[in-house]
């Protein structure tokens, strides 16, 4: 008999620094072979949720910029690297690959905007967080990833 799915853990963010928080609380729990899958429009806040991770791990002052047109950012990171990919260009799933997000799925911190286009390939385990917005502010739904991850952000 398998356990039954975690249920979705959902998190108040009023303002971008609530998000940035998130962000830097994700920092300190992930480690390699974490996957982040952020979805939401366009201006959810995924980006700034990514910006605030990547300059919580490599220093508040690390310029990231948005690999909207690049698809993929690398940063080396003292636990390995950060990918974070921006797949919105991507017109079919098997682009992923080509990119090289197999093997960083593996061996990486991902952070994976738009996460749609991954279609059948999206990585078990990986973490969702889904950002919709709510009044001024935006909710954060969180889903998945490794045993007690999600549990750690909500409660952090």
């Amino acid at each position: 008999m398998s356990a039954a799915p975690f249920p979705a853990l959902t998190l108040d963010l009023p303002d971008p620094t609530a998000t940035e928080d998130l962000g830097r609380r994700l920092a300190v729990l992930a480690r390699p072979g974490d996957v982040v899958l952020l979805e939401g429009a366009i201006g959810a806040g995924k980006s700034c949720l990514a910006r605030a991770f990547i300059r919580a791990r490599l220093g508040e002052v690390e310029e990231v910029p948005s690999p909207t047109f690049t698809l993929v950012q690398v940063y080396p990171d003292a636990e390995g690297e950060i990918w974070h990919a921006d797949l919105y260009r991507l017109t079919h799933p098997d682009e992923v690959w080509e990119l090289g997000l197999d093997q960083a799925f593996e061996t990486a911190i991902c952070l994976v905007e738009w996460p749609d286009r991954l279609g059948s390939h999206r990585p078990k385990g990986a973490l969702t967080i889904r950002l919709e917005p709510l009044g001024e502010g935006r909710r954060a739904v969180l889903l998945g990833g490794r045993d007690g991850l999600a549990r750690a952000l909500a409660d952090g």
